[in-house]
């Protein structure tokens, strides 16, 4: 069963860029950019944090932020001592996607995120992404998953939930990964001293 952000906040914190304001929403909010908008047409296995990019009082982009899936990520992007501290940026979504809303969407989440944090996103080589948005906003780039298989699903939910035949195999392409830090300059540098994964250069065309 999917586990969503329903409470209500304590305190309605926006942030404004240039004309647009950003600030926390309930995720039924991001509901229709997330089934009709993204290619993936699923909503994620956990959504923690939504926020939305609002121009003109109008919605026309969304970010969400949960628990990743794997344990294993969980626990090997920086040691289990902070496997608490990793959250997924598991969908970013722009209704007409304008020059520079991805990163001020980016931008304005991450200083209403809590903190310290270790961001952890993904660019699916499949749909011919290299994570020009990620490199744009100064996250670490730290390589390419393996292309694999994982137990078939239903609706093309994460492999945890297979249908119980695991001779029934779907192809997991290869994903760009990438890690962004979040926190004063003192935990900045120490999660980037406990990090597992090696920074690379940028991934191009």
């Amino acid at each position: 069963m999917s586990m969503y952000q329903t409470t209500l906040f304590e305190k309605d914190e926006s942030v404004y860029v240039n004309d647009y304001s950003i600030r926390r929403i309930q995720y039924k909010e991001a509901l229709p950019f997330i089934l009709e908008l993204h290619y993936a047409k699923r909503v994620p296995s956990v959504i923690q944090y939504t926020f939305g990019l609002f121009q003109e009082k109008q919605l026309v982009g969304i970010i969400t932020f949960g628990i990743p899936a794997s344990n294993y990520l969980c626990e090997g992007v920086a040691g289990i001592e902070n496997k608490d501290k990793v959250l997924e940026l598991s969908r970013l979504v722009l209704k007409h996607n304008k020059k520079n809303e991805a990163s001020i969407l980016i931008g304005a989440s991450f200083k209403l995120l809590p903190k310290p944090l270790i961001i952890v996103s993904y660019a699916d080589t499949k749909q011919k992404h290299l994570g020009i948005v990620y490199q744009a906003t100064n996250f670490l780039f730290t390589g390419t998953t393996k292309e694999r298989t994982d137990a078939l699903a239903k609706d093309g939910k994460h492999s945890r939930h297979h249908l119980g035949d695991l001779t029934q195999r779907v192809v997991r392409s290869p994903k760009h990964r990438y890690v962004y830090l979040l926190g004063n300059k003192r935990e900045k540098k120490q999660l980037l001293k406990q990090l597992q994964y090696k920074v690379q250069p940028y991934p191009k065309d």
